[in-house]
C-alpha cells in the first residue's frame, strides 16, 4: 500500500486557515519524520520538521499523535507551518505579493535519523492570501496611497484602516486576509512608499485625517 499525506480542506488553502494533515499506509508503530518547506519571493528558504510514529493501524494524524521531537513537541496540528524557520539567522517570512500563494512543500521521510534519506511521499499545498471573491484595488485618491480590499457581496462592511509596517512601505497581507472575514480593510503606506515621505518624522497627521475620510465616504462602508 503506497504512502499517501492528505490535507483537509484539500490542495489549498488560506494563510490563516487551519490545515489538517493526516498520513496513511504506513505500518503499525512506523517511525517517520515530516519535513514542511517553502521559499519566499526573496529566494530565501524556510523548512520545519518533526518525528512521529504512526498507530496501530498505520495512520498518523497530526491532531492526535504527538511529534516526538524536532522543531516542536507535542500535540500540534499546525505545528508543521507555525514553526517554519529560515535558513538564514534572523531572516523573516513576510508576502510581499498577496496576488500569488506560498507553495509549501510537505514531505514524509522513513525513520528518524536526523538527516533522513527514504522519502515515503510528498504533497504541495498552496497557502493563499486572497479569500474568493475578495477584491484588492489599488487606492490613489489625494495623497492617499494605499491598497482596499472588499469582501464578496453588497455590503456594507465594517472598515478598518491598516497601519502595519514599521519599516515602511505598502504591506497587504494582513488587510487581504482581514477582507475574508467580512472586512473592508485599507492597507494605508504611509512613508517609504511612491511620492510620501521618506523619513517617519516627515509624516502630516493630516495624511491619516485624508485616509480615514476615504473610508467613511466609500459606499461599501
Amino acid at each position: 500500500m503506497a504512502v499517501t499525506v492528505n490535507l483537509t480542506p484539500g490542495p489549498r488553502s488560506l494563510w490563516d486557515e487551519p490545515v489538517a494533515i493526516t498520513v496513511h499506509g504506513l505500518a503499525p508503530a512506523q517511525r517517520v519524520t515530516l519535513r514542511a518547506s517553502l521559499r519566499d519571493e526573496k529566494g530565501e528558504f524556510f523548512r520545519a520538521s518533526a518525528r512521529y510514529e504512526a498507530d496501530a493501524v498505520g495512520r498518523l494524524d497530526l491532531a492526535r499523535a504527538p511529534a516526538l521531537g524536532g522543531s516542536y513537541s507535542g500535540v500540534e496540528a499546525m505545528g508543521l507551518f507555525r514553526t517554519l524557520q529560515p535558513e538564514t539567522p534572523f531572516e523573516r517570512l513576510v508576502k510581499k505579493d498577496v496576488q500569488n500563494p506560498f507553495l509549501v512543500d510537505l514531505e514524509v521521510y522513513e525513520g528518524h535519523n536526523p538527516q533522513p534519506t527514504k522519502l515515503l511521499a510528498q504533497v504541495v499545498h498552496e497557502r493563499s492570501f486572497l479569500g474568493p471573491g475578495v477584491k484588492r484595488i489599488r487606492v490613489r485618491e489625494g495623497s492617499v496611497r494605499a491598497t482596499l480590499f472588499l469582501p464578496p457581496g453588497a455590503g456594507p462592511f465594517p472598515g478598518i484602516i491598516d497601519l502595519y509596517g514599521t519599516g515602511g512601505g505598502l504591506c497587504e497581507y494582513r488587510a487581504s486576509l482581514l477582507a475574508g472575514h467580512g472586512f473592508a480593510v485599507l492597507a494605508l503606506a504611509y512613508f517609504r512608499f511612491e511620492d510620501l515621505p521618506k523619513e517617519l518624522n516627515d509624516i502630516h497627521l493630516e495624511y491619516f485625517e485624508e485616509a480615514l475620510d476615504y473610508m467613511l465616504q466609500h459606499p461599501k462602508n
